[in-house]
């Protein structure tokens, strides 16, 4: 017997246009089976591409930690000093055959940020792009790009700041197609009521990579050298690639290996959704407060995001005083969290509209008020806990695990609002992002050199030196 309880009341206006997209009317195909199927093979396969994703995009965090002449950055730095040291002694014997470089906080800032530059470009033509070409051409040779530069990450350290700065603006060209690209193949392939699903197992790859890649890394350097963390995600990802195109269809009418059972039901649930009109309206998009509502929520969300997951190696060594092993470990929990809520997030945010009829507005704003407000209210906590290491440690996992709610919220809003124009209406998103993007350099700066406070300085900037030494 299906239970009564439903979501939080809505008016008939919100209540009309919530249900008409997603429950049609219309009798719709009974869901084919789970196992062995193709949308979640995609959804498999996808998880590993973002999971190579992200983990090509955060090695550089914790390898250029030992990159770095140590005494190079001490002398720049003004904050490490606040915290005493405190890491054991490991008495394993440490490879030292990497090569130092002696780049101050700046450049190393610089280096960091570069990335984003990079992503700047392909954000708002991916969408384009993946509606022409096909999402599975473009997100598997934007991840290819972005193995092969990583390759050669270690010979353009050895050629020179400027060069390793353009490496990495380079490989973020071929990372910013890759949400665009995916988001359209899910626009074909995702049922309605599947959604949640398969977006967050897609997606959750993301985080796991950085659960791996993190210590991974820092075990790497340690006890080899830094130029194999490069090659060993360089290689992974190319081994990625030859599977995506192998495998994946950019749609179920073209998939090989589908079953007609399998292909009318995806395609049965969707043709209530899809649009065949031509033409983009631009104007509705443009004047959709939805629409930018979701953009509001994407800056605001990423912006702490991406900081985070570009600074935290550095937050781990130069404010808390960890060693590189324990860097890669620490900074890797508050990734797992996420990856685990984000995965029984999407579980739940279905189960909450099939079983017990909460509407989908009602379920992604739940998910979007936790997965926004709870990470906020711990990462302020963290910037008042001065040099409190378990606290500092644990306030950062829990505001990063409950981030993981918002891939069930607004994450993936735009696909229930306009599935057919996604490719238009996930612009805006990109627009957020490129302001982003021209922000993280300088708080990637920031940070070494002492004008950010203990805690929130992988956050919020401070506007004026500190003056504590005088």
């Amino acid at each position: 017997m299906r239970p009564l309880l439903r979501g939080p009341a809505m008016n008939d206006e919100e209540e009309k246009s919530d249900s008409t997209p997603l429950l049609p009317s219309a009798r719709q195909a009974e869901a084919a089976p789970v196992c062995c199927s193709a949308r979640y093979n995609l959804a498999i396969l996808s998880f590993f591409g973002f999971f190579v994703l992200y983990s090509l995009r955060v090695n550089l965090s914790v390898a250029l930690v030992d990159m770095v002449d140590s005494n190079t950055t001490l002398t720049d730095n003004r904050t490490s000093e606040e915290c005493a040291e405190h890491s054991a002694p490991i008495k394993v014997h440490r490879n030292h055959t990497g090569k130092k470089y002696p780049w101050d906080a700046e450049t190393q800032g610089w280096i960091l940020g570069s990335f984003f530059y990079g992503y700047i470009i392909t954000q708002i033509p991916g969408g384009y792009i993946a509606s022409r070409v096909g999402g599975k051409a473009l997100l598997g040779f934007g991840i290819l790009g972005t193995a092969v530069f990583t390759l050669f990450t270690p010979m353009a350290a050895d050629l020179g700041v400027v060069t390793l700065i353009v490496l990495r603006a380079l490989e973020g060209l071929g990372e910013g197609v890759t949400f665009p690209a995916m988001h359209a193949m899910w626009s074909s392939w995702a049922p309605p009521l599947e959604r949640s699903k398969l977006l967050t197992i897609s997606y959750a790859g993301a985080q796991l990579g950085t659960v791996i890649s993190l210590p991974l890394s820092g075990i790497i350097c340690y006890y080899m050298n830094w130029t194999y963390v490069f090659y060993l995600f360089g290689i992974i990802g190319i081994f990625w690639f030859i599977l995506w195109m192998w495998i994946v269809s950019d749609t179920p009418e073209t998939h090989k290996t589908i079953s007609h059972y399998e292909k009318e039901y995806i395609v049965s649930s969707l043709k209530n959704q899809l649009s065949s009109q031509k033409v983009v309206p631009w104007m509705s998009i443009v004047k959709s407060l939805p629409l930018w509502a979701i953009v509001v929520a994407h800056f605001s969300f990423n912006w702490t995001f991406y900081t985070l997951l570009t600074l935290l190696p550095t937050y781990m060594k130069e404010i808390l005083r960890f060693n590189v092993q324990e860097n890669g470990i620490l900074s890797a929990l508050p990734y797992f969290g996420c990856w685990l809520c984000m995965i029984l997030c999407g579980q739940a945010a279905d189960y909450l509209r099939v079983k017990w009829n909460f509407s989908t507005i009602s379920v992604r704003r739940i998910f979007s008020l936790v997965g926004m407000v709870g990470p906020a209210v711990f990462l302020v906590a963290a910037g008042f806990i001065g040099c409190d290491y378990s606290l500092a440690v644990a306030f950062l996992t829990i505001s990063t695990t409950l981030g993981g709610f918002a891939s069930s919220g607004f994450s993936i809003n735009h696909l229930d609002i306009a599935p057919s124009t996604l490719s238009e209406n996930g612009r805006p998103c990109s627009v957020s992002l490129l302001l982003l993007t021209c922000l993280v350099p300088f708080s990637s700066s920031c940070l070494p050199k002492g004008r950010c406070r203990i805690g929130l300085s992988v956050t919020i900037t401070d506007t004026e030196t500190e003056d504590n030494n005088k």
